[in-house]
């Protein structure tokens, strides 16, 4: 860069500076100060009425006419015998009742645990099990897979289950309540409890894949909520009244609901929500309702620039974009492309202590944390953190990828799961000194060189440690994955690991297991078996036939090998490759025609 560019570069980062202070004013609030979303979001209420609010499939609310329903839902949550400290799950698709839903609960006190909507089987009865749920909301896209899980539910019969319609004239279930129906008669004031509820309670559940088993549910604090709304979102997008944003990522997610849809709320923005991403409809869709925000993971990204260039992506509004996972490689096409002057990488997780944002503006980065951080020496195959003599963590060379740990204390609290065990194994104690305790990420990140910013490390995440993966913009747990498919009779032990595939963001699921003889493998029940118990975002793509299965010396199952053999013919020896293709209904012998599409990206993932 020459000296005019530098010049100019650190009046930006100034320029930058200038336009956050004051919103890095905000500060978490007490565990014991009488704040709440509930009660945040009535003081926007109150300064904002006449915003509009929420924007969907044709209809639109004020702020006042939302929290009219939410009140008239809390009410009947309250007269269903839902107290302060219940918990309440939510299963339903992206629309308003979910956020209708989700607000009512909290302003009672209670707690919403928002379920993935993707679930069904054995994973969705134990997400409704593990946060101790007295009853459900539900949406009739959802009633039958519902259904199937539902007698073997302890509250079935006496807790209160209520139901939202997805279409007009419909009627529930026998075993639900319509909810529309009983909101008609309900007052439309402020429940009186909302203003007790305090900032130390918990206000949400939300689920992750963790790094093994079923999925975790992450403890949501009322100030954990707010400092996700107010910090990270009004800070990454510098939030305005008359700010729009585009949500279409799963509200169930910490993103979409985080600084999403909780940062805009508590700004008095507008969100126009939509069910799902739509590559297509999504600049007719900017144009039309005026949204210059964007929540994004990095794989809807990748997906409009696979699009082909149309008009309505000229001159767009879309001005500003806060999200997780914007590959280096997408990013400045992304951003010349579109003409989006701002895009806000932030790193997180539902549960934990640590968190990073991209204030400054900078290209290809995470940004820079206020978080006390180590990286440190991880070996990947062992799943093990490299110690020194002393049994202190090697710190991670300079501009190598390390496991990022963060420190815990008062102010940098870990709160951690339902499940004490899983919460335990999430730290790492005696890090730097005896005694002290940090929280495990599960991710590796680098330090990078971004130029001018004020002396503030940057970062740039790398990849998961281990075994977990991303695809479809969803955390997939090996072990998880692994468990259903060893209902399989043929299948002794199931190797799942993540594998990259070309044109693709994140990783593709990929199984290896011994078999002696393919021809003799009942591909229609592992098919059966993949399709019902298994989202479709942790259904394996790949498998491969293996004679042995290898392990370490202490019989854990080697992954780093196969990772860097994936599915290519010339490295796999004798083992054959099944591949699921896109649209596909089974899988099928991979063959050197589709093989060469997977390498030069057209195979359609």
């Amino acid at each position: 860069m020459s000296m005019i560019g530098r010049v100019r570069e650190v009046f930006r980062v100034l320029g930058e500076v200038v336009q956050i202070l004051p919103a890095r004013r905000y500060e978490m609030p007490g565990s014991d100060e009488l704040v709440s979303l509930g009660s945040v979001f009535e003081d926007t209420v109150a300064r904002y009425p006449d915003n509009v609010m929420l924007i969907f499939e044709g209809r639109q609310w004020t702020y006042a006419e939302f929290n009219a329903e939410v009140n008239r839902l809390a009410h009947v949550l309250a007269e269903k015998g839902v107290y302060r400290g219940d918990t309440i799950a939510i299963f339903m698709e992206n629309r308003p009742e979910y956020f209708l839903a989700m607000l009512a609960l909290v302003k009672l006190g209670a707690s919403a645990s928002l379920i993935n909507n993707s679930l069904s089987g054995a994973a969705l009865l134990h997400c409704l099990r593990t946060t101790d749920a007295k009853g459900c909301i539900l949406g009739e896209e959802r009633s039958n897979v519902f259904d199937a899980v539902r007698n073997e539910l302890d509250w079935a019969d006496g807790g209160p289950i209520l139901w939202f319609a997805d279409g007009a004239d419909n009627r529930p279930p026998q075993w639900a309540v319509d909810a529309q129906s009983d909101m008609v008669t309900q007052p439309v004031d402020n429940p009186a409890i909302t203003r007790s509820v305090t900032a130390g309670e918990t206000a949400l559940y939300i689920f992750t894949s963790g790094t093994t088993g079923l999925p975790k549910a992450a403890v949501i604090l009322h100030r954990k909520i707010l400092a996700t709304g107010q910090a990270i979102g009004g800070v990454g997008f510098r939030l305005k009244p008359e700010d729009r944003l585009y949500l279409c990522l799963p509200i169930y997610h910490i993103t979409g609901m985080g600084p999403g849809f909780c940062g805009f709320i508590c700004a008095g923005g507008s969100i126009f929500l939509r069910r799902n991403f739509s590559a297509s409809s999504f600049w007719p869709e900017v144009q039309q309702h005026k949204t210059n925000c964007f929540i994004y993971v990095g794989e809807l990204c990748r997906y409009l620039l696979m699009q082909p260039v149309c008009s309505q992506e000229q001159h767009n509004p879309l001005e500003k974009m806060l999200g997780n996972g914007l590959r280096p490689d997408v990013w400045s096409e992304f951003k010349d492309r579109f003409g989006v002057s701002r895009i806000c990488e932030i790193y997180g997780s539902s549960e934990g202590n640590v968190s990073f944002m991209n204030l400054l503006n900078k290209d290809r980065t995470i940004g820079f944390s206020s978080s006390q951080i180590a990286l440190v020496q991880y070996d990947n195959d062992e799943g093990e953190i490299l110690r020194d003599e002393s049994g202190a963590c090697l710190e991670a060379p300079a501009g190598e990828p390390g496991l990022l740990l963060a420190k815990i204390s008062s102010k940098t609290q870990f709160d951690g799961y339902t499940d004490r065990a899983a919460t335990d194994k999430k730290i790492v104690r005696n890090v730097i000194e005896q005694g002290d305790q940090w929280f495990n990420t599960g991710d590796l990140i680098r330090q990078v060189d971004v130029g001018f910013a004020l002396g503030l490390k940057h970062y740039q995440f790398v990849d998961r440690t281990g075994d977990p993966f991303r695809w479809r913009a969803e955390n997939v747990s090996t072990n998880e994955v692994a468990e259903v498919l060893n209902q399989h009779p043929q299948v002794n032990i199931a190797n799942v690991y993540g594998v990259e595939v070309p044109g693709a963001e994140g990783r593709a699921g990929m199984v290896a297991f011994a078999i002696e003889r393919s021809d003799a493998f009942d591909m229609a029940a592992f098919v059966r078996i993949v399709d019902s118990e298994l989202p479709t975002y942790a259904r394996p793509v790949f498998l491969r036939f293996q004679q042995d299965m290898a392990t370490t010396g202490t019989f854990k199952l080697l992954k780093g090998e196969l990772r860097e053999q994936a599915y290519h013919l010339a490295k796999v020896g004798s083992d054959e490759i099944f591949v699921r293709k896109p649209r596909g209904d089974t899988y099928e012998r991979l063959d050197a025609e589709f093989y060469q599409q997977l390498l030069d990206g057209s195979a359609g993932y």
